[in-house]
């Protein structure tokens, strides 16, 4: 027995041995940022009994820093059950793979437990609410995405324009200039690629962009300008055969610059801002090419990774980076910029609340006080969402690495939903159209963003989003401006409006019923009663401004009433009516010389409801009027 103790001593100290051989050798691949290898040995470790905090949290890690955040959720949530003190990152990239499996209400807990742990004030901001998740869905919509044929089994990712073509990273086999396999996603490393169309404009051939780009080490990111002379890309520290590094011995990225000289990409140089110790990234162009926007971990920034500007200067050199600020950034990482014509930024996003990973967010850069807005679904998923480029046609492309793709990571097209908001501006009164109006479209922060004028038909149109509220105003000359909000539909199409103007001048002679002009069918007053009520006091009010109007102007002032009642009592109440409308006018001040007031009763009934006639009370209604009949105009 003796002896069969001490051999299971051994055996259990040689198994611990291994084992503790096993994790160095793990942990010496994950310093390395080989994670593949390191999560098979750490794996392996896991299924033999093996528990600890620093285990739980490397094998997460290792999923997490390679995107695949399902994965990376089980050790995380192994961590959290380990009842072990957890730094506050860890609650956040849990709540972000949560995320990932759609599990909000869990996902929420976390990263509120996140900024509450960070005890950092400047995060409070980001505290998840309960409608975050519907202001999402409300804007959702917008975009219709399909897939692309260029997609390989390997990472594809990082679109951009290239004039008619298209330029991609990627990580693919077939095409590349090196067979060199990255530690990290035991994958090739990624070069540039030309994504070519073929003769009805779909993209089809793809072939390896440039010798002189692609290196042994990674190439992504490209953005060119208009005439396609010159690119700015992403490269790690490596250039003229020589290779930089960090203090840690590691080839960070650069952005650098290159020429079109005789069809050959030449000149290439980095840039002057690039260091050997941070990141330096994923460049774009403002439209006018004079700004260049780029990702970078600098110090200084406020989060894991932010984006920056930089002036071109007009002799080639550039300015001093300038960090996009707090209302971008945040403590996570935003990165992938995409500047279009309207000078509206894209970006991608951790930091943001959104729907999980990477969302890609918009703001447009011109606008005071401006928020990032998320695109929504389908352009965001659960997954990471990233590289979002869009076209003066609103059409583009992004990458994502959810569900049904064909590699690691694929790009999508999509079209953006738009609507023509088609309108017409016509009179309140007779429905004719109002010609040389202008219209106004008007966001939902009361800001004009548009502005056109109607034709020979009153009609105008919007380019407009899908599922959207705006507001329409109007204005003339002449005319009671007038506005209304108009909800634009779900689809791609047309969202048919009319605005009607009130008009406030007319054309007024001699016999004119000012009642008529001003749509007044009758001056209210209560049951037996002739004191002047307010709602009659606001018809009475348009008398007032037209007799202001026309100094001169003399009326008589009429009143009728149904045959219902006696003749003599119908003629001295209407009477008393008029009177006191006239007294109404000159409180008002409208001379007492320009007026004249009688009522007639029933003696003018414009209708056959006489006395013992059975009628209606729409038709008793036509003879209950009030007339403002014009005596001199001049």
């Amino acid at each position: 027995m003796k002896k069969i103790f001490t051999l299971l001593f051994i055996g259990f100290c040689l198994i611990g041995f291994a084992q503790n051989s096993k994790l160095r050798n793990a942990n010496k691949k994950y310093d390395n940022y080989s994670y593949i290898d390191a999560i098979e040995i750490y794996e392996k470790v896991a299924e033999k009994g093996h528990k600890s905090a620093d285990l739980f949290k490397k094998l997460g890690n290792s999923y997490y820093f390679n995107a695949e955040l399902d994965k990376a959720s089980k050790w995380y949530k192994e961590l959290f059950q380990f009842q072990e003190t957890v730094e506050p990152e860890y609650y956040y990239r849990y709540s972000q793979c949560l995320k990932a499996e759609e599990k909000y209400d869990e996902a929420d807990k976390y990263f509120n437990d996140f900024v509450l742990k960070s005890g950092d004030p400047s995060l409070n901001n980001l505290m998840s609410n309960s409608n975050y998740l519907e202001d999402i869905n409300a804007i959702s919509g917008k975009y219709t995405v399909n897939s692309v044929a260029f997609n390989s089994e390997y990472a594809d990712f990082s679109p951009s324009f290239f004039g008619n073509e298209l330029v991609i990273t990627s990580a693919r086999k077939e095409g590349a200039l090196h067979k060199k396999i990255h530690s990290w996603t035991k994958q090739n490393f990624t070069d540039l690629y030309l994504v070519i169309k073929d003769n009805e404009g779909n993209y089809s051939e793809v072939q390896n962009f440039s010798k002189e780009i692609n290196t042994p080490y990674n190439e992504s990111s490209a953005v060119f300008t208009k005439d396609g002379k010159t690119m700015y890309f992403t490269r790690n520290n490596f250039n003229n055969g020589k290779k930089g590094k960090d203090e840690e011995k590691t080839m960070l990225l650069k952005i650098y610059k290159a020429s079109l000289e005789n069809g050959i990409w030449t000149n290439i140089v980095e840039l002057p801002f690039n260091n050997d110790n941070y990141q330096v990234a994923h460049p774009a162009l403002s439209s006018d090419e004079k700004t260049l926007y780029f990702v970078s971990d600098m110090p200084g920034g406020f989060g894991s990774s932010d984006i920056y500007k930089v002036s071109i200067l007009a002799d080639g050199t550039f300015g001093t980076p300038e960090n996009l600020g707090n209302t971008i950034n945040t403590k996570a990482r935003e990165s992938f910029p995409f500047v279009d014509h309207n000078q509206v930024l894209y970006f991608a996003s951790d930091g943001h609340l959104g729907l999980g990973g990477f969302d890609v967010f918009e703001i447009s850069l011109g606008e005071k006080n401006a928020k990032p807005v998320n695109l929504g679904k389908p352009i965001n998923s659960s997954t990471d969402d990233f590289g979002f480029i869009i076209n003066t046609k609103n059409e583009g492309y992004f990458a994502s690495n959810r569900s049904g793709g064909q590699g690691f990571d694929d790009i999508y097209k999509f079209t953006k939903c738009n609507q023509n908001l088609i309108g017409k501006v016509i009179d309140l009164k007779n429905n004719e159209s109002i010609d040389n109006a202008t219209v106004k479209l008007i966001n939902s922060k009361n800001e004009v963003i548009n502005q056109t004028t109607s034709d020979k038909n009153g009609s105008f149109n919007f380019s407009c989003e899908c599922n959207t509220n705006y507001k329409i105003f109007a204005e003339k000359p002449d005319y009671e401006s007038n506005e209304k909000w108009v909800l634009t539909a779900k689809e791609s199409g047309e969202t048919n409006t009319e605005i009607a103007l009130e008009k406030t001048v007319f054309d007024i002679e001699i016999g004119t019923d000012l009642a008529k002009i001003f749509d007044i069918t009758l001056i209210y007053f209560d049951l037996d009663k002739w004191n002047i009520r307010d709602d009659a006091a606001t018809d009475l009010q348009k008398i007032v401004e037209v007799m202001k109007q026309y100094p001169n102007m003399k009326i008589a002032i009429r009143s009728h009433t149904d045959s219902r009642q006696t003749h003599k009592y119908n003629e001295q109440l209407s009477d008393r009516r008029a009177k006191s409308t006239l007294e109404y006018l000159v409180k008002n001040g409208i001379d007492r010389n320009r007026l004249t007031a009688k009522g007639f009763g029933e003696s003018q009934l414009v209708n056959e409801c006489a006395d013992g006639v059975s009628c209606s009370e729409e038709k008793h209604q036509q003879n209950r009027r009030s007339e403002f009949i014009v005596l001199q105009v001049k």
